[in-house]
């Protein structure tokens, strides 16, 4: 991905093609699910990411080239609406049903971003989407469920060579002024509003 010897919206479809093969029950051993959430104490507002390593398994790459986490939520909160600079990343619900929102980012202006809905629907065990610079690069998951939600999230970052980016999140307001053809201004925020307003 990064030598774009694969494409960016090549790899979204290859992921959402592998973890729709996910054991899931084989997969939450292997990160040692139980152990990772127990006595776990959720965020009052926003996610809370659960760091973890992979189990030694024979044949397995022992060095990874992404990043891994598990975002843990209580019912009504969210990872809060955002970009992404220069990442490809993917969600997988373990646990949990989410309403899910996406949006490409159509424009970067200094204080907004124009945005436009792509989905807005029901996400629960076993699905999954993908982001990229080029497709659904915008999004927002809250928890429906009436207990904790589980998310595994991958990213690999500095996929495309030569942005002057900062590479990262983006924090958006997608609330903002209606434009025509159903596009967003959505104004740039910080992530402490951003869990204040969304979280």
């Amino acid at each position: 991905l990064r030598d774009e010897r694969l494409k960016q919206l090549e790899w979204q479809a290859k992921i959402e093609e592998l973890f729709a093969q996910a054991d899931l029950p084989e997969l939450m051993k292997y990160v040692e699910f139980e152990k990772l959430t127990a006595n776990l104490k959720l965020a009052d507002r926003g996610e809370k990411s659960l760091r973890f390593n992979f189990q030694a398994i024979d044949g397995t790459p022992q060095r990874l080239v992404f990043g891994k986490q598990i975002f843990a939520l209580k019912k009504g909160s969210s990872v809060v609406p955002h970009g992404h600079n220069n990442m490809a990343t993917a969600f997988l619900i373990l646990k949990g049903q989410f309403r899910g929102r996406h949006y490409d980012r159509i424009e970067d202006q200094a204080e907004h971003m124009i945005i436009r809905p792509t989905i807005d629907r029901q996400f629960g065990v076993g699905e999954c989407s993908t982001v990229s610079d080029f497709k659904d690069n915008v999004h927002w998951f809250q928890s429906v469920a009436d207990e904790p939600a589980f998310i595994l999230n991958i990213h690999v970052l500095g996929v495309n060579p030569g942005s002057k980016l900062p590479t990262g999140r983006v924090y958006v307001d997608p609330n903002g002024e209606k434009l025509s053809d159903g596009l967003v201004r959505a104004r740039r925020i910080k992530h402490d509003e951003a869990n204040k307003l969304y979280g």
